[in-house]
């Protein structure tokens, strides 16, 4: 899933997107509220991450113009001001939640996984092939019954080639989905991190599922 993260304070900006990208999502992230009103209209994304006090359009005018074009994306205010009146404010601009400053990050991921939950009540909660099954609500992987020890990487990188099961994935698709970064054909990250994943998915097991097309990238089936 994808995230953005409209936020002028830096440092908070850096917290939210390392702390969300470990917890799986893909991060982009605006410092400003043109900025952010741009890529939250053009973009796709699952759910935005909204601070009110944004310089040039504060977060009150994004939420409004986003509103007035029809994008029903999701939307998490955070502000500093716990005034019952600036909370009816943003429930009528039509925000979906609302979180004051400071903040625990576990209740920030928390309230995003339950407003992703709610409103998606029909959205594919688990992927199967042979005998894996991928938890996409837990983050939990397993093969033959027994749990895949991945790291949040790892399960994103294992989720994206299993939604796309079947389909060829290039080495700058998979950097850009899963590292958010453009893909450098000196780096060899990709194929370091396809190979530690098939160590712990593949390797241990006789059936194998993720496969290389030479020269073009790889692909998540049963049978090759």
């Amino acid at each position: 899933m994808k995230i953005l993260v409209i936020e002028d304070e830096e440092k908070t900006a850096r917290f939210l997107k390392k702390g969300l990208g470990e917890a799986g999502y893909v991060v982009d992230v605006a410092s400003e509220g043109p900025e952010g009103l741009h890529l939250a209209r053009e973009g796709e994304f699952d759910l935005i991450v909204l601070d009110v006090m944004l310089p040039a359009l504060d977060g009150w005018h994004v939420l409004a113009r986003l509103r007035e074009a029809g994008r029903k994306t999701l939307v998490l205010m955070l502000t500093a001001r716990d005034a019952v009146h600036e909370r009816v404010r943003g429930f009528e601009l039509g925000a979906d939640d609302y979180l004051v400053k400071p903040f625990a990050f576990s209740e920030l991921l928390a309230r995003v996984r339950s407003l992703l939950r709610r409103s998606t009540p029909r959205r594919q909660e688990t992927i199967r092939m042979a005998d894996l099954e991928i938890d996409l609500l837990r983050h939990r992987a397993t093969r033959a019954g027994q749990r895949l020890d991945l790291t949040s990487r790892e399960f994103l990188l294992l989720t994206l080639l299993a939604r796309r099961a079947g389909e060829v994935l290039s080495r700058t698709l998979i950097a850009e989905s899963v590292w958010d970064m453009n893909f450098d054909s000196d780096t060899n990250v990709v194929d370091v991190n396809v190979r530690r994943l098939r160590s712990k998915v593949d390797d241990p097991f006789p059936i194998k599922l993720i496969h290389t097309v030479r020269g073009a990238g790889y692909v998540l089936e049963a049978e090759r």
